[in-house]
């Protein structure tokens, strides 16, 4: 059996794979993959494929599940300083998809990405997701795009030709001192909130296929008292809302989705939330409820449909 990749930096010897460049103080690496599409099991194993055009995430976030995916413990402990390219994605995916296709009359659903954020700030140089777009336009499968970067915005001319298409806009906080707290490496809540409404208005219908489109708060992280009630209804822009708790906590397993310490030691600045965590995410629910009439609420693994 093959032993572990190793990848330069992380290796206190011999390596298999050295640092390509430096990119927004990551390390990124390059390799070619067996296959680019996963059979889809757990939380979305109503999909037949997850799709993840990289490994790893620059954005780093403090309570992400992936981090237990990294390929070793020092790149665990890292989890936002690394990515890895798959290289040869596009061509993986078209063959895949005609494999596909030589046994199946049904388009597949694919869901990307689970274990990564494919507009990463990599993607502005790599363009690998949009490569993986222009092929699926091609191969009609039903796809979904789990993301919480304004660049999906760049491909709108692309997200419009696909027509079984749901955007997935990750929001986790209506307050800017949270989400620095929590995930300080990603875009900024009135940035991901203008993207999905820059979709919803250059979408022609008479020109292109309009998305459906979540703001998935998952998991729900605190919101200021004071805020609560414009983030709310700043969220009327999605036709669905998805909110979740965090993921149970890792005992000591590291292949598991699971709340990440940095998160959980965080939760400590906001006792005001999480001392009774469970009022506090009914509260919200509750709200959510009162002020977004005609948007569905779902919670946990029901609202990462595509339907």
């Amino acid at each position: 059996m093959m032993g572990k990749l190793l990848y330069e930096g992380y290796s206190s010897g011999k390596y298999d794979f050295a640092v390509r460049e430096k990119f927004a103080q990551a390390n990124i690496y390059a390799k070619n993959s067996q296959s680019i599409l996963s059979k889809a099991t757990g939380f979305i194993n109503v999909y037949d494929f997850t799709l993840n055009p990289y490994r790893g995430c620059q954005y780093g976030c403090s309570y992400c599940y992936a981090a237990a995916f990294s390929p070793n413990s020092k790149m665990r402990d890292d989890w936002g300083k690394w990515v890895i390219v798959k290289a040869n994605a596009a061509e993986l995916l078209e063959k895949e998809l005609v494999k596909w296709y030589q046994s199946n009359s049904r388009s597949p659903s694919i869901y990307m990405s689970s274990v990564t954020d494919p507009y990463q700030p990599i993607e502005a140089q790599e363009k690998l997701t949009r490569q993986l777009l222009e092929i699926m336009i091609i191969y009609k499968p039903k796809l979904v795009i789990q993301t919480r970067s304004p660049m999906i915005t760049r491909d709108i001319d692309l997200l419009q030709r696909i027509k079984h298409l749901r955007i997935n806009m990750s929001i986790l906080t209506g307050s800017e001192r949270v989400r620095k707290d929590f995930e300080p490496m990603s875009p900024s809540i009135k940035a991901r909130l203008h993207a999905v409404k820059k979709i919803k208005q250059q979408i022609d219908p008479w020109k292109g296929y309009v998305p459906k489109i979540s703001v998935t708060v998952t998991p729900l992280l605190p919101t200021f008292p004071e805020e609560q009630a414009d983030f709310i209804n700043s969220l009327a822009v999605a036709d669905r809302v998805v909110i979740q708790e965090f993921h149970a906590q890792n005992q000591g397993r590291s292949l598991i989705a699971s709340t990440r310490q940095e998160a959980l030691t965080l939760t400590k600045k906001y006792a005001w939330w999480y001392d009774n965590e469970q009022q506090s995410y009914h509260q919200f629910k509750q709200q959510l409820h009162e002020l977004l009439t005609g948007v569905e609420i779902k919670e946990g693994k029901e609202g990462f449909t595509y339907e």
